[in-house]
């Protein structure tokens, strides 16, 4: 055939590859390598390790938009265009001069930053369908890293002149803007990734099958679109219903979070723990570790077994019935009660992210791939609001 090739049989069916279209190029070294993609997989954990500090107000309000321009133009060029303006805005936030200068470069590195949307639809489309649930993995717990290393870093390396006074003069940038280092930091680290792209192969397919072509590519269409079918995306329900699914669970994952630490450093008078800030950061951390763990080696291996719908519904009621035993650690003493709150907030958060990556997957697969990348911005755009309003909504309750 011209302009293409046919490789092995799928399902019974060969598969084409046209020349020139990265996506069949991308689809080509899936078929020929049977083995997990270590490298792109590094990147996708590693690009959005760089990215999690951009926020969430511009974020809701421009994610469907770059996930659109993503299945449109590539994933490519937007994760590298997300970069660009993290590396720029951060450093131009940390040369904040005033309050409203930084509440723009914030707003703007939000609202620029339309990497999260593209980048889940490429940790599905790189890899091979059973390796899905590892790509996905990758960005919940690489965002869950970044999480912590970014206030570490700003710990550590802010108001850098009074710290360390031998290394950094007060006449210098630093001592005029004191909270640029961090920042510059993490923008050289953006810089770093932002070559390392040069490498990252696009998934998108950019061929047209037309009627007259042979029966062959009529079967590769086929194949293309088997389980989804192009119409929009607020009448398909099962991309809805996950992404219901998924808002709902952040929700309650942020409700949960502002909840958490008020009724740990509660005294126990009011119902509370009695714990100091230090017992409260203890947990939280042993927490971080055990998500990391549990993400990178027990998920992918229990959503293999029992499959994204059922791992997320035995997530969420295993949450449910974990949420009842909450209040009856009052009665505990030490050192039984750090030992027990441990052990639910790691079975609580790793509950969580559960759900929230069987979601991914569940909306990956609910559309076909020119509307994956908008399907996961719509997502991130309707999850930002959510977790907007659940401290509030927490605070309240």
């Amino acid at each position: 055939m011209a302009g293409g090739g046919e490789a092995p049989l799928l399902e019974g069916k060969p598969r084409v590859y046209f020349d020139g279209c990265p996506g069949c190029a991308n689809d080509r070294r899936k078929a020929e390598n049977l083995g997990i993609p270590y490298g792109q997989f590094f990147h996708i954990w590693i690009i959005i390790l760089v990215s999690c500090a951009s926020y969430m107000l511009g974020r809701a309000l421009t994610s469907t938009a770059w996930g659109m321009i993503a299945d449109r133009i590539g994933r490519k060029p937007v994760i590298i265009l997300s970069i660009i303006s993290t590396l720029l805005f951060n450093t131009l936030f940390g040369l904040s001069v005033n309050y409203w200068m930084a509440i723009a470069t914030r707003f703007l590195l939000g609202s620029l930053n339309g990497l999260l949307g593209p980048i889940r639809a490429y940790a599905v489309e790189v890899c091979r369908t059973e390796h899905q649930a590892i790509g996905l993995t990758l960005v919940s717990t690489s965002w869950a890293i970044g999480l912590i290393i970014g206030p570490a870093i700003g710990g550590y390396l802010a108001q850098p002149v009074e710290k360390y006074p031998k290394l950094f003069p007060a006449n210098s940038i630093f001592g005029r803007f004191p909270y640029f280092l961090p920042c510059l930091c993490v923008s050289f680290f953006c810089l770093v990734i932002l070559i390392s792209c040069i490498w990252l192969p696009e998934t998108l397919h950019k061929h047209k099958l037309h009627k007259t072509e042979d029966q062959g590519i009529e079967d590769f269409a086929e194949q293309q679109n088997s389980s989804t079918t192009n119409k929009s995306l607020l009448k398909n329900w099962p991309l809805m219903s996950s992404i219901i699914l998924f808002c709902v669970t952040s929700f309650d994952d942020m409700a949960y979070t502002e909840i958490f630490s008020l009724w740990a450093e509660s005294d126990k008078k009011y119902g509370g723990l009695g714990f100091s800030s230090e017992d409260v950061g203890q947990v939280l951390a042993v927490t971080g570790a055990s998500i990391l763990l549990y993400q990178t080696f027990v998920y992918p291996r229990i959503v293999k077994v029992l499959g994204p719908v059922n791992a997320s519904r035995i997530a969420a009621i295993l949450s449910m019935v974990l949420l009842f035993t909450y209040p009856p650690m009052t009665h505990l003493s030490k050192p039984w009660l750090s030992v027990v709150v441990n052990i639910a907030s790691m079975l609580k958060n790793n509950l969580v992210v559960t759900v929230v990556t069987c979601s991914f997957i569940l909306q990956n697969n609910s559309v076909p791939q020119e509307q994956r990348a908008t399907a996961n911005g719509l997502a991130t755009t309707l999850m930002s609001f959510f977790k907007a309003f659940a401290p509030a909504g927490a605070g309240i309750v």
